[in-house]
């Protein structure tokens, strides 16, 4: 008998570490509302982080985002994650999900878990957050963009 993937149980504090030792290109979110984790066999094989969403526009009260999800490569884990993100949200009263992948990444997870892709994020697709009235350094992917949503 094959072992299945399960869902389990993380703190914050847990998924930011994993997220920060497996994700290929960003460093944990700052905050969440909460995570959640799959097991395999016993074993933690990848993490979602729900927070607010980064978007200031987005900032409705009913809208979260998925901020992170990190996995070892294990097979359906990132799909089981997104769905189960978008089961909680509904489960706590959100109307809907969001989160943003690269470009080059085929969204083959999210498509298996039913979230439908919107299209290039924002104006410019993708971009930092640097500006004259307030200069940052960006330390996160600044190609492209594409966004993609769960929704009632």
């Amino acid at each position: 008998m094959t072992e299945r993937l399960q869902l389990v149980p993380v703190t914050l504090s847990d998924a930011h570490e994993y997220v920060r030792q497996h994700h290929r290109h960003h460093r944990p979110s700052v905050g969440g509302l909460f995570a959640v984790a799959a097991s395999l066999g016993g074993e933690v094989v990848g993490v979602a982080v729900i927070g607010r969403p980064v978007a200031r526009r987005l900032q409705d009260g009913w809208t979260a985002e998925v901020t992170r999800l990190a996995t070892d490569g294990s097979r359906n884990a990132c799909s089981i994650l997104y769905g189960a993100a978008w089961r909680a949200c509904r489960a706590l009263g959100y109307r809907r999900l969001v989160t943003y992948i690269l470009a080059e990444e085929s969204g083959v997870s999210l498509k298996a878990a039913g979230w439908k892709c919107l299209g290039q994020a924002g104006k410019k697709g993708g971009g930092g957050w640097d500006c004259a009235t307030r200069p940052r350094v960006d330390r996160h992917p600044t190609q492209e963009k594409f966004r993609w949503e769960m929704t009632v």
